[in-house]
This record gives C-alpha cells, sequence and structure tokens, in this order.
C-alpha cells in the first residue's frame, strides 16, 4: 500500500536489455532493427507491433460496415503490458495523450455530449455525434453531438432510462465504477470487480455500440504493502491502426487512476481482442510505423491530491520522457 496518497505515483522504465540486434521481416522485404538507439528492445510495444504485421500478412479480407474493408483475424494471443515499470503509450508514431485523457474522463464522469470534448480540442468523436450520422442510424430526434448512452454512461448509471445528454442521471441506475472502487477497498480478494458498457437493451439509442466493452480488475497480495490493481479488458472489434494505440493507452490510465484513490500500486494491464482488423486504407501507413524502432515507454506521475476518480483533470497528470516518432495520418472510418 501506498504510504500516503500525497505520494506522486511514478511509473520508471524497466526495459529488458538484450545483446543482440536480429532483423524482423515484415511482408513487403524491407527490414527493421529492434534495438532502439540506447541499446534496448521495448519488447511491449513490439507485441502490438508484430500483430499488426501477422494481421496485414495472414488476415482474412472482409467487408466490414464502414464499407472500407479490413483484413482481419480473431482471438488473437493478449497483449500485457506491465504498469509498475512504465507507462504503454505508442512510440512509433506520436499518440495525442490529451485525448486519450479527456476521453476518459469524459467516461469516468458518465457524459454523453461530444461538445463537452470539442470544446477540450478533442475530435475523435465528431462523426459519430454529427447531423448525418445520427440520421444514417435513425436517431432522427437526437440532438447533434449527443451520442447516447455510451461507454461511460453505462459505467455510471447502467439500467437507468436514457432520454438526453442535457438530463440529469445523478443516482439513477447502478454505479458500477464505484462499486469496482469500493469492492477494491472494503473487499479485495472479490471475483466481481467487473465494469460492462455492453448493454444490449441500450444498443439502439447508442451512437456507436461499445469496442472496449468489459473490464475486470484484481488485487495481487490484498491488505500488504506490495498489493497492486490489475485490469484485464476485452474488446469485440479492434482498429489496429487507430483505435488500439488510444486503447491500451486509456486501459492503462484508468487502472493507475483507480490504484490511486484506493492506495495501490499500478500492476498488470491484459488486453483481450475479438476481430482485430486493419482498414484497408490504413495498411501502407502501418507499413511505414513497422520500420520504425520503437523508443522505451515513458512514465508517468500524478501530481495533484486527489480523493475522487471523477475529480482528476488532465493537468493532474505528466508524462515523463515520451520519445516518438512524427505522426502517423489515417482516416477513421465511421
Amino acid at each position: 500500500m501506498l504510504s500516503s496518497k500525497k505520494e506522486q505515483i511514478t511509473i520508471e522504465s524497466n526495459i529488458e536489455e538484450r545483446n543482440t540486434k536480429e532483423p524482423v521481416c515484415i511482408k513487403n522485404s524491407e527490414r527493421f532493427e529492434e534495438m532502439n538507439e540506447s541499446g534496448t528492445e521495448n519488447k511491449e510495444e513490439k507485441q502490438y507491433l508484430d500483430l499488426v504485421r501477422e494481421i496485414i500478412e495472414t488476415g482474412e479480407e472482409r467487408i466490414d460496415r464502414t464499407g472500407t474493408g479490413t483484413v482481419s483475424v480473431f482471438a488473437p494471443p493478449q497483449l500485457r503490458f506491465d504498469l509498475s515499470s512504465s507507462f504503454p503509450l505508442i512510440t512509433t508514431k506520436k499518440v495525442f495523450f490529451r485525448a486519450i485523457v479527456e476521453e476518459l474522463l469524459f467516461f469516468v464522469r458518465g457524459e454523453t455530449d461530444a461538445t463537452i470534448l470539442q470544446n477540450k480540442g478533442v475530435k475523435i468523436w465528431d462523426g459519430n455525434g454529427s447531423r448525418e450520422y445520427l440520421d444514417s442510424i435513425g436517431l432522427f430526434d437526437r440532438k447533434e453531438n449527443d451520442l447516447g448512452p455510451v461507454y461511460g454512461w453505462q459505467w455510471r448509471h447502467f439500467g437507468a432510462k436514457y432520454t438526453s445528454s442535457d438530463a440529469d442521471y445523478t443516482g439513477k441506475g447502478y454505479d458500477q465504477l464505484q462499486r469496482v472502487i469500493d469492492t477494491i477497498k472494503n473487499n479485495p480478494s472479490d471475483r466481481r470487480m467487473i465494469i460492462s458498457a455492453w448493454n444490449p437493451a441500450d444498443m439502439h439509442l447508442m451512437a456507436l455500440p461499445p469496442c472496449h466493452m468489459f473490464a475486470q480488475f484484481y488485487v495481487t497480495k490484498p491488505n500488504t504493502k506490495d498489493a497492486e490493481l490489475s485490469c484485464q479488458f476485452y474488446q469485440r472489434s479492434c482498429d489496429m491502426g487507430l483505435g488500439v494505440p488510444f486503447n491500451i493507452a486509456s486501459y492503462a490510465l484508468l487502472t493507475i487512476m483507480i490504484a490511486y484513490v484506493t492506495n495501490l500500486k499500478p500492476g498488470k494491464l491484459i488486453y483481450c481482442m475479438g476481430d482485430a482488423h486493419v482498414y484497408s486504407d490504413h495498411i501502407e501507413a502501418l507499413k511505414v510505423q513497422l520500420k520504425r524502432v520503437p523508443y522505451e515507454f515513458p512514465r508517468l506521475k500524478i501530481r495533484e491530491h486527489v480523493e475522487r476518480i471523477e475529480d482528476f483533470s488532465y493537468e493532474d497528470f505528466e508524462v515523463e520522457g515520451y520519445k516518438s516518432y512524427k505522426k502517423i495520418s489515417m482516416k477513421m472510418s465511421v
């Protein structure tokens, strides 16, 4: 257990060193070395890159909902990240950390109006909240940017009746997130510390059914000074180019935030995938990314003392030592 909540949680890089420089093949016969300039290998990012490569090389070509087309594999091996040693922010392209934080805080507060994100410079929900898109899925009476009972609303108000993004849902429905936090504090060996965003009864009201839909939390060595909080989450639909780097960092951050407000150390993040796919118009961009040698993951600090998880703000988080390649542009399929 942490001796004081006022202590900063510092995630320090501790990547295993290797002595060889073994090249890795990709489909178009181009090669890159596994070692970065410091002589270390980021095995955790490499597992993501290896999966992208495998999908491009061996995936099944499929027609998808968006009409873009994908290559896909089903139920690939888990991705695993050690949150005690680093923060898994992909380095082979620049990732917009502020968008990750603001979207997660949007979920944590149970918010559903994408205008809140737009006002903070985060545009990732613009396509699914547009008037044109909402009309295309039959939500003609829905206000533009009202996403419906998505993700965080299910986390905080599962089972309540959704009316609009303007309504006050305080005390309504089942607060899954708070229950997990309370259970970690009071019964850390419990096997029911689960959050589900998948609510079939509300699917027709959602701008987009949840892709990452289910998370379970686990406390290692409960009630000791070495207690750690780990999270395993399941995602039914995994956009390897755009979405997955976001999802890795988002669930890592969620786990760290919950660990902070429950006085635990962060442990492991385990990522389970269903349909893991690369959009056809992302393939060339990802081939560029696959030629890049990952840097070490950065460290994350929480700078302010926070009691309640909904009281976190973007300014409370500081990423240290994030070295990345330039941004790679990929189009979002809606």
